[in-house]
Formats: structure tokens, sequence, C-alpha cells
């Protein structure tokens, strides 16, 4: 299936991202309802990575708009103080709002957000913390399917429905994930392994390759830069690899230009598809990869 995902990332500004069909929003930065208009009203469960205000201003707007019977259910690092406080602040501002739900997860969390689609965190790096603190996450989607165990392959309709009968259906089925898509969230690159079999990976790409971007990066929280992430996916397999949140101090042809000299170097095949700065990349599966 090809997701519709509608995205804004500039690092530092804003970071979004819609998939229509799950009904799902990953962070909430600026412009998120402006871009959205009416389809921001589809979403009911809403992610957020971290609480770098960049990453979450969207919220006020898109709580007040679509506050309805319990939705969106909003998720965040269980750590992060920032999601408690605004929570309460939009009770006190919006009092004629239906409340959402805030809830706060962490590590290895699994969340069903519609049947047979269940989302888990993932640790990662950015913000430095503790063990067992969890102030920033990264998400993963996982498709849910019970498949019939190869013992019974051979079985007829009646002997399988005999053996459901006594034993029940859990008795001839497994159950299979598949990786339907990962958000990398802001994060340096280090587990290479927890992306792998990723349908679609969402990974930042922060800077690219030069002395300036290490200076910038020892100074605050931890990013990506597009070579680390390019060497990465050469070395696991993914079906489709989205670069999001570059910094605005590059350019479109700056960007363009060291990717696909990247892409020639390590030799991927895979689509790859880029979120410039500064622009809303709308139903990015169906816009032509970079690489093509």
């Amino acid at each position: 299936m090809k997701y519709k995902i509608t995205a804004y990332s500039t690092a530092l500004f804003s970071t979004w991202i819609n998939i229509e069909e799950l009904n799902l929003l990953i962070d909430a930065g600026d412009g998120l309802t402006s871009g959205l208009l009416q389809k921001s009203r589809k979403i009911k469960n809403v992610f957020i990575t971290h609480p770098d205000r960049d990453h979450l201003n969207g919220l006020p707007q898109f709580v007040q708009l679509n506050s309805r019977d319990g939705f969106p259910k909003i998720y965040y690092p269980k750590d992060s103080g920032s999601f408690p406080a605004m929570n309460n602040f939009l009770k006190k501002f919006d009092p004629h709002v239906s409340s959402s739900s805030w809830i706060g997860i962490e590590d290895k969390s699994r969340i069903e957000i519609k049947k047979n689609i269940e989302i888990e965190a993932i640790r990662n790096e950015h913000i430095k913390s503790p063990i067992g603190i969890h102030k920033s996450l990264s998400y993963k989607v996982f498709e849910i399917k019970n498949k019939l165990k190869p013992e019974f392959n051979s079985k007829s309709s009646n002997e399988i429905k005999e053996v459901v009968r006594k034993k029940g259906k859990d008795f001839i089925t497994e159950r299979i994930e598949s990786n339907i898509l990962s958000f990398s969230g802001d994060t340096p690159v280090d587990d290479y392994s927890k992306w792998n079999g990723s349908e679609i990976l969402i990974h930042e790409s922060t800077f690219l390759k030069n002395e300036g971007d290490s200076q910038i990066e020892s100074k605050g929280n931890k990013h990506s830069r597009v070579d680390e992430v390019l060497q990465m996916v050469k070395e696991i397999k993914i079906g489709t690899l989205i670069l999001n949140h570059f910094s605005s101090r590059y350019s479109k042809e700056e960007i363009d230009s060291n990717v696909l000299k990247l892409l020639k170097e390590y030799k991927i095949q895979v689509p790859v598809f880029l979120i410039y700065p500064g622009e809303l990349k709308r139903d990015i599966l169906r816009t032509k990869p970079i690489n093509e």
C-alpha cells in the first residue's frame, strides 16, 4: 500500500508528519493545521518524539480545532514535563474545548492505533538522559497479521475447524509483524539494526558533512548527518527512504548535490525522497524520488 504522507520538516523551526490512512500524526510543529486544513480532523493519534518547541508548537491550535470524544490521543515521552504543562495550560486557555487524552509512554511501549496496526516507541539519544528516563523517542509502525502455522497447511477445512473447536483459533495461527513505517525523530545514528526491515524509513538528516556542522552539533542535542544516515542505509534492508529535518542553512541545490553524490558512492538503490527546508511536501510517495 502506498500511504499518503504529507509533511513539513525544517530543523529548528517545525516538523510534522501526517500518514492519512492511519489517522496518524507524528510530531506537531507550527503550520500543522494550516497545512492540513480539514484533513487534520481525521487524525486520531498523535505521537510526539521530544519536547523541543519545533516539534510541539502546533499542538494548541490542533487540539482546539479537533478535540472530540476522547480524541485526539496524544502520546509523549513520559518524563518530559513540557507535555503535562501544556495540557494544563490548554485546559485553562480553551475551557470550552472537550478534553483530549495525553498519555506518557516509554521505551518499548506498544499502542494499538487501529485494528491490526500497532506503534512501538524506541528510546533514542537526542536528549542525554539516564537509562530509564524517557525524554526522546523514535517510533515504529507495525501491521499485524495472523498466519496459519505451516503444520496445518495440508489439513482440510473440516480438520482445521475441528482443531479450532477444540483448542481455539490461536492454536493454529502465528502472529506475523511487518514494520510498515519507521520514524527516527531527532537522533544521532547509532544502532543500525533498529531500522532494518522498515518498509518506509523517515530519518532525520539535519546536517551535511562539513566541519562547521560538527561544531554546532557539539553544543546541543544530538542529530544525524546525511552521510551517516546513508552509510547506515547501505548496510540494512529497507524499502523506501525519506530524509527530513534538514537545516535551513542549506539550499535545495546543496542538499541535492550532497545526497546524489552519496547515493552514488554508497550504491543505494532504494527510492529516496527529500523534504526540503521551508517546503510543505504533499503525498510524498507519489512524487518523484531524487534517484529515479
